[in-house]
């Protein structure tokens, strides 16, 4: 079953209560998308920990119900 992209906000901004997140469906399957998340919380992180936090938030989703998520983090 696709993912909804008011869910994968609402994971993202449960784990990380700062971030906006934008979340575009990329092939209006549900399975495709792209997230862009800014948050003070990827101060003094690598790009790899800050992707990390992100999946984190996600619980084990990529790769099941997520498909495939397009991801870019930026610090606020």
């Amino acid at each position: 079953m696709p993912m909804d992209a008011n869910e994968i906000e609402r994971l993202i901004k449960t784990a990380l209560p700062d971030a906006k997140v934008e979340i575009k469906d990329l092939a209006g399957d549900g399975d495709h998308f792209a997230a862009h998340v800014v948050s003070p919380s990827f101060a003094g992180k690598t790009r790899v920990q800050q992707h990390k936090m992100v999946y984190d938030a996600l619980g084990g989703r990529m790769g099941g119900t997520l498909h495939a998520l397009a991801l870019t983090t930026a610090v606020a």
